[in-house]
């Protein structure tokens, strides 16, 4: 294996910091790009000694020059309750960032992975929901910084490969879990962790009969680090775990594990929150030699509320 220097934006958040230690483990040179909005120090703290590491402390909406040979381009909130907190600043990054990346890998040749979103995808009409559909998306809703902001992000990456001939990979990310989520994030599983470790009603929004599926984070970068290394283009790839499971089954999952003496109380449902989000990863299984999640909800949730338990300083029973 030949020694990479690779540049992850967003490496100081839940995901580009796990991509970050899965790329020094494999011998590269890594160059961690972050600007610390949701990102945080301690998720790369332990990387910091090491002499094939690098942290760079800035806004990816701003033009940089570096020399790398691969990009992950992993910088944007991603969870509602951040994105919304600023939803100007949220298509920013998803745009300008994004030009900025791509701008960066037709400078340095470098090939470069985008990290899209199932939110591609809207409150989806078809299930499960495979590359080729082209979503049901409220351009204009609450939820619209994010959701548009990556569907530009895609089209970004798209001509940029048609017209300069770089080398892109997008990876649509289905709902991702596992140590060092942020415990403020606002979805699901770590409200759900955070409510049932400290004993307070666990709120589920709506009848909790809406489904998500969950992949558990090793997975996930399991198939970013297949799908850069792959010879496939430019059409997107789903990335996520095809078991569905339903926000109620989480919550009683997630009390169980915690062993928790919450009660289960219902809250109205966000405006656009989508009803059913399940992955066909037939595209995925076929390019990137057969992957898919192997690690099951109950072992990956457990691991999650481990770290949890450590980080909020809340002992086992």
């Amino acid at each position: 294996m030949s020694r990479k220097r690779v540049l992850v934006t967003g490496g100081a958040g839940f995901l580009g910091s796990h991509l970050c230690d899965r790329l020094i483990q494999a011998g590269h040179e890594v160059v961690c790009l972050d600007n610390f909005f949701t990102g945080g120090r301690a998720n790369i703290e332990h990387l910091l000694d090491d002499h094939r590491f690098e942290l760079l402390r800035h806004d990816i909406t701003e033009p940089l020059t570096l020399e790398v040979d691969e990009i992950y381009h992993l910088a944007c909130p991603a969870s509602p309750i951040h994105y919304q907190r600023n939803p100007v600043r949220t298509i920013r990054t998803a745009v300008q960032g994004t030009l900025n990346c791509l701008d960066l890998a037709r400078e340095a040749r470098a090939r470069i992975m985008i990290a899209s979103t199932s939110e591609c995808y809207g409150d989806p009409a078809e299930h499960p929901q495979k590359e080729t559909y082209w979503g049901n998306v409220n351009p204009i809703g609450p939820r619209a910084c994010y959701d548009e902001g990556k569907r530009c992000a895609e089209s970004l990456a798209v001509s940029y490969a048609t017209q300069y001939g770089v080398e892109v990979r997008i990876a649509r990310i289905f709902n991702t879990y596992g140590p060092r989520v942020h415990e403020n994030d606002g979805r699901v599983v770590s409200n759900f962790i955070v409510q049932a470790l400290r004993n307070d009603p666990i709120t589920i929004f709506g009848e909790g009969k809406q489904t998500r599926s969950f992949c558990y984070v090793s997975d996930l970068l399991e198939g970013f680090v297949r799908l850069m290394a792959s010879d496939h283009g430019s059409d997107p790839v789903n990335l996520g775990n095809p078991r569905e499971t339903t926000v109620g089954e989480l919550a009683e999952l997630i009390r169980r594990i915690v062993n928790s003496k919450s009660t289960i109380i219902k809250a109205p449902l966000p405006q656009d929150d989508p009803t059913r989000r399940n992955p066909d990863i037939s595209r995925a299984r076929k390019l990137l030699g057969g992957w898919e999640p192997k690690v099951d909800l109950e072992h990956g949730i457990a691991a999650t509320v481990a770290d949890f338990r450590t980080r909020l300083g809340i002992p086992a029973v």
